[in-house]
């Protein structure tokens, strides 16, 4: 989470941005995140040339000779603002739009429309001298950076756009494990956070796929996936996966719902916090999803279209609204049948409400299933998560209390779980019982609670003590009106 100091510096850029003209935010979010991009670009190139330089070998750069004054590192110390807006929007912009110039890639189909906003060489100049003091060192500041930008847009849930904390996206990650031959895709990929964290989870446990030629080409070209309708959030995503070594992810606008989306059993993993509300398309709608569940709402369109779209074996990790586990209409119960009883549910990571804010308090849930088109579910897992590392309220401070390490270790091995009590946090429940309740698959509607015994003391001396309390009022009284008297 973004806190303190580094929150007050990107305020005050913010700031900056705002008291300069720019005040729609999502152009704000647009134009800093090609500042950042232009900056990070030089970071990425000057590590990679010191890594060459201590191991001997060539490199070769991304700035050829006449245009190492587009870097970061060199314009930034320029003499004059107007000096620097001259380069800045002449040159190093139209430089970073025309990388990976190909006309094919997801880079340069969104950066081609890119517009370079910025109104005053003054404005520019406050603006490169706050981004260069912004310390982010790891990924993850860099992701709790986009995370923080995004939640500043004032228009954030009402097109269901409600941003995934980034904690929460690694645990979903970590959950379902992504392989080095896997095809991932996020059909509502907003800035590519899953796709990101999913190349990291990677890196980080299969560093050998990147030795075998055929891998980490498949890694580059063939891997990753994204959908989304805003061509703002595709060109920070393209971006995004540009500047964590994805060279060409596929990433399209495009309505996942719509007739449009002719994909069918075409991936082995989906990781995705879809829309929960916002204005549909009804017309435009798929007509095969239409059949596996007649409805409007989104979030159960989603996952008609995730079973459609996933081959067999594939798997899903998913946030949906809590509406989704127990809504009683025939399109909520047809598309959990269809889960339970056509595919296999794994597990329900039922979510506390206050995981989205501050910007949404609406209680989610996580599913994982695997599409197998021929049922499987024996039983399901239930987590009751109660803390994430974070305050409940709108501050989302950092705290100790945090089950989210707990629901790796255990969902990693569920053999243990057998035996757990459902007074427990976690607990299984056959597939009998869920049909039974009409689907179900709210945790409380499965969850025993046990209530402690209370002794109390005998009727007869509860109402002695009464007696003798009011016996000693009435003396009292009796006193004060002697004093009155």
């Amino acid at each position: 989470m973004i806190t303190g100091e580094l929150r007050n510096k990107i305020d005050k850029i913010w700031e900056t941005f705002w008291t300069g003209g720019i005040t729609n935010p999502l152009d704000v979010i647009e134009q800093f995140t090609y500042l950042l991009f232009i900056k990070q670009l030089d970071d990425v190139e000057t590590t990679k040339e010191n890594e060459a330089n201590f191991l001997g070998v060539e490199y070769e750069t991304l700035f050829p000779e006449e245009c190492q004054k587009y870097r970061w590192s060199k314009f930034k110390n320029l003499g004059s603002a107007d000096e620097m807006y001259e380069l800045v929007s002449n040159g190093v912009f139209p430089f970073i739009k025309n990388l990976h110039q190909d006309g094919d890639s997801a880079y340069a189909r969104y950066m081609g429309d890119a517009i370079f906003k910025l109104p005053t060489a003054s404005m520019l100049s406050k603006i490169v001298d706050g981004i260069d003091k912004l310390e982010l060192g790891d990924e993850d500041s860099k992701g709790d950076l986009y995370e923080y930008l995004l939640s500043k847009v004032a228009t954030a849930g009402t097109n269901g756009q409600f941003r995934t904390p980034r904690h929460i996206i690694k645990m979903m990650v970590a959950l379902v494990k992504p392989s080095p031959e896997d095809i991932i895709i996020d059909p509502a990929m907003g800035s590519a956070g899953f796709l990101i964290e999913a190349q990291s989870y990677l890196r980080e446990n299969h560093a050998n796929m990147f030795l075998n030629a055929k891998l980490r080409d498949h890694f580059n070209n063939e891997m990753f996936y994204g959908n989304d309708m805003d061509r703002t959030m595709l060109r920070i995503g393209a971006m995004n996966m540009l500047l964590h070594g994805v060279e060409n992810p596929n990433i399209s606008y495009r309505d996942s719902l719509s007739e449009q989306n002719t994909d069918v059993e075409r991936y082995s993993l989906i990781l995705a916090n879809p829309p929960f509300k916002g204005s549909l398309d009804y017309e435009a709608v798929s007509a095969d999803l239409l059949k596996v569940t007649k409805t409007k709402k989104t979030e159960l369109l989603f996952l008609a279209l995730f079973l459609r779209i996933l081959k067999k074996g594939g798997r899903a990790a998913v946030i949906v609204p809590d509406g989704v586990l127990f809504g009683s209409s025939n399109a909520h119960k047809q598309i959990r049948k269809e889960i339970l009883e056509h595919n296999k549910l794994d597990a329900v990571i039922s979510m506390p409400s206050g995981v989205f804010k501050p910007y949404a308090g609406v209680s989610t849930a996580i599913l994982i299933f695997t599409k197998t088109g021929s049922g499987g579910t024996d039983k399901v897992w239930f987590y009751d998560m109660k803390a994430d590392g974070f305050s409940l309220d709108d501050k989302r401070q950092e705290i100790s209390d945090n089950d989210i390490p707990d629901i790796i270790a255990r969902f990693n091995n569920l053999e243990a779980e057998a035996e757990r009590e459902r007074t427990e946090q976690s607990f299984f429940v056959p597939v009998e019982d869920i049909v039974a309740n009409d689907y179900d698959l709210s945790i409380n509607k499965y969850k025993e609670v046990v209530y402690e015994a209370v002794q109390y003391e005998p009727t007869d001396v509860i109402m002695g003590k009464i007696e003798a309390i009011e016996a000693e009022i009435q003396a009292e009284l009796a006193e004060l009106r002697k004093l009155l008297g």
